[in-house]
Parts: structure tokens; sequence; C-alpha cells
């Protein structure tokens, strides 16, 4: 990769690593509103008892565990660029007893596997941050066998997605932060229909399938939606950290404002949706 490329991974896996312990405290939320995505990964994917299966930018671990659980003699790989995040790969192995796990650290542009080594690939919301997705389904398409699988999830477009956007939206708003460049990297920049396939089909992948799966992020309140959102979205904390408290407090009121008038009730549970892309080698 470029020189430019390579700061920004090494950005990423710096943030990661840093919010790794907030992905901890928020693990049981966080998988329950991923969990949907990461089904429909596995049932896609068609993992048997034997297979050897890479969970790539697995983050605290998922769907990788999952798919760990369903097979008596197969492996699966989990890898991310982030230690602290593998850390809790880890934990979370450990506590749901699974052996035929291994970690691995490493960049998926660089992936430190032979040629033809996996029967199948899974990827949940790893895409949209990698910072040269060509490159990356490149390295997946080498390293996959001969009619293995491949399924990712990306995040769907920003109006179907008001988790993100109720404080995304009023932080960039009243900081007057710019869009980031097309293509850069970011929750959307995979969003549209079809982008995916044709990166697939690029990479010589074939049979591309695209569906979308939707979910809740199931908060309960807007104390816990904010206090979550604040202690593991990175843009979002990096942005707060550059206004003052005056700043801060008007961010935070317009935020519980926004959601608090979609759920008068109080029960925010809030929709999510994904598209997941399937296809084979």
């Amino acid at each position: 990769m470029n020189p430019q490329l390579v700061e920004i991974r090494d950005q990423q896996k710096a943030s990661w690593n840093k919010f790794s312990s907030g992905w901890r405290k928020w693990n049981e939320l966080t998988m329950d509103h991923l969990k949907p995505m990461g089904d429909e990964i596995i049932h896609l994917i068609h993992s048997d008892d034997n297979s050897m299966v890479l969970d790539i930018a697995a983050g605290t671990g998922e769907p990788g565990l999952t798919l760990a659980s369903k097979m008596k003699k197969g492996k699966v790989i989990v890898t991310d660029l982030s230690e602290g995040m593998l850390a809790i790969a880890r934990e979370n192995a450990a506590a749901r007893g699974l052996k035929n796990i291994e970690t691995k650290v490493c960049d998926v542009c660089e992936l430190p596997f032979a040629d033809q080594t996996f029967d199948a690939i899974s990827c949940r919301f790893g895409f949209m941050f990698f910072p040269d997705m060509q490159l990356a389904a490149n390295e997946m398409h080498r390293v996959l066998k001969p009619g293995g699988k491949i399924a990712v999830a990306v995040w769907n477009a920003a109006e179907k997605n008001f988790w993100i956007t109720a404080m995304g939206g009023t932080i960039n708003r009243n900081l007057n932060i710019a869009p980031p460049p097309p293509g850069a990297p970011g929750m959307f920049r995979c969003a549209e229909s079809g982008l995916m396939s044709a990166l697939f089909q690029k990479s010589g992948f074939k049979n591309t399938v695209e569906k979308e799966v939707k979910s809740q992020l199931k908060c309960g309140d807007t104390d816990t939606y904010w206090s979550m959102m604040t202690e593991i979205a990175a843009p979002f904390v990096a942005a707060l950290s550059k206004a003052d408290d005056r700043m801060k407090a008007k961010i935070k009121e317009e935020v519980y404002n926004t959601v608090n008038q979609k759920y008068p009730d109080g029960k925010v549970f809030i929709d999510a949706s994904a598209l997941v892309i399937s296809a084979e080698k």
C-alpha cells in the first residue's frame, strides 16, 4: 500500500485499540445488535464440521466464535488489526469453552496465509474501513479455496440507520464537520447497492448475491444510547474532544431531543439496516 493508506491503517489500529475497553463493556448490547447480520453470514457460507474458516475484522470475535461453536472438527481463525479487540475475543472464546479458534493480528491487505487455505471467509462490518477495499477483496480471493464461499456485511444507507445519524448528524451539524471524500473510509462507504458485488467480481468472485438484513439496537433508554455511543464510536468521541464544554452540552441535549422525539414512549429500540453480500470462488 502507498504511505497514505498505511497511515490510515495505523490510525485505525490505534483507534480500535484505544476503544477496545468500551467494546468489552458494551459487548452484550452490541453483539445482540449485530447478531442478525452474523447469522445471515453464517447461513450463507455453508461451513461444515471440517471447515477451515477465516473471520476478518472480527473485533471481539463474532461471527467467528459462533461459527466455531457449530463445528466439531473444523477451525476458525479470527483476525483483526487490533490486539486489544482480539484479547476480548479470546476472553469470549474461553468463556464459551471454545478450543477450535485461533486469533491473528494482521492487515487484511496483507493476509499472512498461503493461497487457497480457507473453505470460507466471513467479514462483518470491516469493509467500510479498509484503506484499499479492492486489495482486501483480492487478498480474500487469494486465500480462499476454489468453490469456497465468502459473505460480508456493510452498513446500508444513512436514512436506514438512525442509530448512527442521531448522534453523527448532530455532531456534524454543530461542529461543521464536512463529509468524508467519496471513497474514504466511513460507516456508509459501501451503502450503494451493487458496489460490493462489483468489487467482488473484479477480484474474480462469481455468483454474487446482495440482500438487506435488518436489526435493532435495543438500548432501552436514551441514557444508554448516549453512554454506549460515546464509549465505542471513535469518530464521534474524536469530534466531541474538540468541542468546549458548552458545545458538548448543546450536542448532548440535541441528541437526547432527537432520540426522544422519535421514541416518545421511552422505549429506545432503534432500527438498523445492513447489506449482506455473498459470493464464491
